[in-house]
């Protein structure tokens, strides 16, 4: 074997290691930093309002991360847990109240409320079912989270022209948190098996990284049915 046989070997094994290497360390470095840049967020939101006297970087030369997070955490608990009670509802009741009185605050509120509510609830199924759907064109298949039935005056316009029409969210590569919310004909999605975790991941990746496909036997996917 020559020496610049010997060279080509050592340096694609050098390669092939690099690359296993960074398979390895980039998600879980992008995930860390991921974490860490969320943290820092809510930190950054939580901890200025904090009194001196609970805040622990007052005590401490460094800064403590994580625990703004945490305080946010269970401020929010603390708050369904008095709204499941009389009290409680009547406090939120009359803060909802004081933000209904005052323009523009109130629209946005009452839209962010609406979104939480619906994608929140257990039994929502509002974007945990993805689908195909045939778009920009003829022969061209985007992927889309079905979100909901059409509802309001949207649905009775489209019931007045016998249209049955679903909610579905279009989002786009390789950032999934911008898109087209599009109102499409029942018949034409094709529902997919796949979870939105996995439609996410696909769509992410590019196409990329494919979830695992076992089909189901004697129970065909189906959206026929309205959604409550």
């Amino acid at each position: 074997m020559t020496d610049g046989s010997k060279r080509g070997i050592i340096a694609a094994r050098l390669r092939n290691y690099f690359l296993t290497g960074l398979i390895i360390c980039a998600p879980l470095a992008i995930t860390v930093w991921l974490v860490r840049s969320f943290i820092e967020w809510a930190d950054g939101w939580v901890k200025p309002y904090l009194p001196n006297f609970y805040n622990p970087d007052t005590y401490s030369p460094v800064a403590i991360p994580g625990f703004g997070l945490l305080v946010a955490i269970i401020v929010i608990t603390l708050v369904g847990f008095l709204t499941a009670n009389l009290v409680g509802r009547s406090i939120v009741g009359f803060g909802e109240s004081l933000v209904s009185r005052t323009p523009l605050v109130r629209t946005i509120y009452k839209s962010l409320k609406q979104i939480f509510q619906t994608v929140l609830q257990e039994q929502s199924s509002s974007f945990k079912k993805a689908g195909l759907i045939e778009y920009p064109g003829p022969g061209l298949w985007s992927l889309v989270f079905i979100a909901t039935d059409v509802k309001g005056e949207i649905a009775a316009k489209f019931d007045e022209r016998g249209m049955d029409m679903v909610t579905v969210f279009l989002p786009p590569t390789p950032i999934p948190t911008a898109g087209f919310l599009l109102f499409v004909p029942r018949e034409k999605i094709i529902p997919l098996q796949m979870s939105a975790e996995d439609a996410a991941k696909l769509l992410i990746s590019g196409g990329l990284v494919a979830p695992d496909y076992k089909p189901l036997v004697n129970a065909p996917l189906s959206i026929t049915q309205k959604t409550a």
